[in-house]
């Protein structure tokens, strides 16, 4: 029997107001864990309700919140104010999440896209505690451009603040019209992002890749093989250089971005369920 989501707001260090989500589990199931969901670029918490279903049926609670200068939390629309905006706010999540928790009780990351990225930069740099990630199509190479990457190098510098249109095809989230759809006529996906966010995105890729050799938290990356929206290679170049024992990785043939919410998604919630019976 499913509970009802609910919604809060989480203030964080400096006063901004976070949307934060939970779905808990029903009173009858055991708590085995519980999954702190980081979204990707635009978009909001909010779409993930089908994802974390699933996770509460196989024992584990979920919280979920809003970035900085998405959905409905605070900050102007793809805004960053400072460069460890994103990661402080996980780090603050995560240790208010840690205050709820039975002793003994794993917690795991799941991040998709930019979530993906902020959740493995977080980890890499050791930011807080966890016992396991989950990366789906990380934008660890966010695949820009020569011209892109000049830009992204001049102008946090002189215009942090610009936000310009982030250039995501949506055409190229799912094979599934309706999810395209629906992101479509979503009030709180936006198409914003800053120079200073661009800098970020476009950074912390190689500086995760940069610790791969050093991974130690226990990680399941499932990446897109037909990803339009971010360059997969950052995916494998993780993989290749992480080791085996930690991080487990498999490619989703045929996908677009959004691996959860292809049509054939099963293949990728089996993936996850294997790995989570494996390790928890």
């Amino acid at each position: 029997m499913e509970t009802e989501s609910t919604l809060s707001t989480f203030t964080a260090v400096d006063g901004e107001q976070l949307m934060l989500q939970e779905w808990p589990l029903p009173h009858q199931l055991a708590q085995r864990g519980t999954v702190i969901v980081v979204h990707g670029l635009g978009e909001h918490a909010g779409r993930y309700d089908h994802v974390a279903r699933q996770l509460n049926d196989w024992g584990f609670a979920v919280r979920g919140y809003d970035q900085y200068g998405h959905g409905e939390s605070g900050g102007p629309r793809g805004g960053l104010p400072c460069d460890t905006r994103l990661l402080d706010d996980l780090a603050d999540i995560v240790d208010s999440t840690r205050r709820r928790m039975d002793p003994g009780t794993p917690l795991l990351l799941l991040g998709h896209s930019m979530g993906g990225l902020v959740a493995a930069r977080f980890v890499a740099q050791r930011m807080g505690q966890v016992e396991g990630l989950v990366l789906s199509s990380p934008a660890l190479n966010a695949g820009l451009s020569g011209f892109q990457k000049f830009l992204v190098s001049v102008l946090p510098a002189v215009l942090p603040n610009l936000r310009v249109g982030n250039g995501l095809l949506s055409d190229f989230l799912s094979h599934d019209p309706a999810v395209v759809a629906a992101y479509r006529a979503d009030p709180q996906v936006h198409d914003r992002i800053s120079a200073r966010l661009a800098r970020f995105i476009a950074h912390a890729g190689s500086e995760v890749l940069a610790a791969a050799p050093r991974w130690q938290v226990p990680t399941l990356l499932l990446y897109a093989g037909d990803d339009r929206l971010v360059n997969p290679q950052g995916s494998r170049d993780f993989a290749a250089a992480a080791p085996a024992t930690v991080v487990q990785a498999q490619c989703m043939e045929g996908m677009y971005h959004e691996i959860f919410n292809e049509p054939d998604a099963a293949r990728v919630f089996d993936a996850l369920h294997a790995w989570i019976d494996q390790h928890y």
